[in-house]
């Protein structure tokens, strides 16, 4: 690396000393002076930096692969309030800040809809987290001190602008679970917006926590400002893996 380069490096003009070569033949072949220059250097420098905060906060926010809404098939559900998932996505409920809850049976797309609003968070330039129940609570649960606990607990309520948690009702939780996810819902209560998917109806989820003293007090603060986006059908994946079955029994006759 030449000595440019280095103190360009040092000076964190990280994508100026990458193109270094690049930019001086383009301002010699434009005869820029010395105003235009440092704009260029400016406006690429400006650019780079948003695109590397964009790839760190995707790569903290554990989101993963996902399928964009352009995939999605709208038509497919027998009920669907697509008003109230283009606003989620939107982020709308993310200035009270309030909660989105996405409630529907296996396969109706609610988590591929959280994730793509998980995205859109992150480019939008908030700090996000994607877990699942299981996820969360094996991870607070496993804390071996009550100050080891703290800190996880900050790292979820926070830390993260927006906090996704995925694919509640599909496992039971004992009360220690239960207390642990109600803190994580209390220390965010009107603070900060979560993001839930669960295939329970409300009226349910005190079989996800059935000895839980604070059940309904968790799902109070959860409903409470809370968009609550219900989804109905048959499962989509369950269609395609049909479909694919008969595609392959027809190649075979």
């Amino acid at each position: 690396m030449s000595p440019l380069k280095e103190r360009l490096t040092t000076l964190g003009l990280h994508h100026t000393s990458d193109t270094l070569e690049d930019l001086i033949a383009l301002a010699t072949k434009r005869r820029w002076g010395p105003l235009e220059l440092l704009e260029a250097i400016t406006e690429e420098e400006t650019k780079d930096r948003a695109r590397r905060s964009v790839e760190r906060r995707l790569s903290r926010s554990k989101l993963g692969a996902l399928r964009t809404m352009a995939d999605f098939d709208w038509g497919w559900p027998k009920h669907i309030d697509r008003t109230a998932v283009e606003s989620a996505l939107a982020l709308d409920f993310m200035a009270r800040p309030a909660n989105v809850v996405l409630v529907a049976p296996q396969g109706l797309g609610k988590t591929m809809i959280a994730q793509n609003i998980a995205y859109n968070a992150v480019q939008a330039g908030h700090s996000v987290l994607f877990t699942t129940a299981s996820q969360l609570l094996l991870d607070l649960g496993s804390q071996d001190s009550a100050r080891a606990l703290d800190r996880r607990l900050k790292h979820y309520c926070t830390q993260a602008g927006l906090l996704v948690i995925d694919e509640i009702g599909y496992l039971s939780y004992d009360a220690r679970n239960a207390d642990l996810l109600f803190q994580v819902v209390s220390r965010r209560y009107e603070k900060k917006p979560i993001v839930l998917t669960t295939n329970l109806p409300f009226s349910e989820w005190t079989t996800i926590f059935p000895n839980a003293a604070c059940a309904i007090a968790l799902i109070d603060r959860v409903i409470h400002h809370a968009s609550i986006i219900s989804i109905e059908g048959d499962s989509y994946r369950r269609r395609m893996a049909e479909e694919s079955r008969a595609q392959r029994k027809a190649r075979k006759s």
